[in-house]
């Protein structure tokens, strides 16, 4: 790693973000993202709170969603308060180390959701389709294993990514055209070869996105099969009402997901990878919480129960 002045070892890289748009409009985008970023760690702090104390969510869907909104909370601290803070201020530098780690996070966090979500749709195959083992197949001890998995997956796939990503020398411009550090754009950086990273990359994320993909199109054919096969329109209906929140969530993450690691290098650049990157980093864990709480009534009545009992007890200590 040589430093482009002296010879000596990169230890810092700058990170573009906005930094070529006016004053005036990174006042905007700060005070946008900040309100985006309020409302998704409030929205996905409520449901963790909500899943984790409300007897009446005690299955493993809300678990499951306790999670996702969890590992929402840790992805979108990893990238946007960092974005938010170069927004205001001029020095961009990160260290070699910082951006190490937060591609780890980045890495580790997002790949434990794609399993995470592929374990949810498999929840909702159990449910509708074998209904009345449901509560033996996905006990509590199974929930928490699934739930394990995913952790452990994402955690050990983040080290492969990163020593993918930095195993070569840095000798060229150390300007990261994006918010975060993200692997394609640092790896592109290197002053070797960069191609094998890159396939390595684009090979892991065949396998972290589209294993999850191939087990979450399997449940949802079935219990598609499963729904045609009902008489009653209306259970139907009922049915699918409660699968519809986790295939949005699924299209909007793996959509982001697959354009910035599986397409090919030359059709990415900063106008295009910046949108994509606010999609999976922001936009996606703000929506999250919103589209299951809009579409699930037990859901809307346990953040009433949970809001009401904020304001009773801030009446009750006036």
């Amino acid at each position: 790693m040589v430093d482009l002045r002296n010879g000596s070892t990169v230890a810092e890289f700058i990170l573009v973000g906005f930094e070529q748009s006016s004053s005036s409009t990174r006042a905007l985008l700060f005070a946008l993202f900040l309100a985006l970023y309020s409302l998704a760690m409030a929205m996905n702090g409520l449901i963790i709170f909500i899943t984790w104390t409300d007897p009446r969510l005690n299955s493993p869907m809300y678990f499951f969603l306790g999670h996702l909104s969890f590992l929402d909370v840790c992805f979108i601290t990893t990238t946007i308060p960092q974005m938010l803070i170069h927004l205001v201020v001029k020095n961009h530098i990160v260290s070699f180390a910082s951006c190490l780690t937060q591609m780890y996070l980045v890495f580790g966090v997002g790949v434990a959701e794609c399993i995470l979500l592929a374990f949810m749709a498999y929840d909702r195959y159990v449910a509708i389709c074998h209904p009345l083992s449901y509560a033996q197949i996905m006990s509590r001890q199974v929930c928490v294993k699934l739930v394990s998995t995913a952790w452990f997956f994402g955690l050990i796939n983040g080290i492969l990514l990163d020593y993918m990503t930095f195993r070569g020398p840095f000798c060229r411009d150390n300007h990261i055209e994006n918010f975060f550090c993200e692997a394609p754009i640092v790896i592109a950086l290197s002053c070797g070869d960069p191609q094998f990273s890159l396939k390595m990359i684009f090979a892991d994320a065949i396998v972290v996105l589209l294993s999850p993909m191939v087990l979450i199109v399997i449940s949802y054919a079935r219990i598609l099969a499963s729904i045609l096969g009902r008489a009653s329109s209306s259970g139907r209906g009922k049915t699918f009402s409660t699968c519809a929140s986790h295939l949005t969530v699924v299209i909007f993450f793996y959509t982001s997901a697959m354009f910035s690691y599986m397409n090919p290098r030359s059709t990415h650049g900063p106008d295009k990878d910046k949108p994509f990157s606010l999609l999976y980093t922001i936009i996606t864990p703000m929506c999250n919480p919103i589209i299951y709480s809009f579409r699930n009534k037990e859901m809307k009545g346990a953040m009433v129960r949970a809001l009401g009992r904020t304001s009773l007890a801030q009446a009750e200590s006036i």
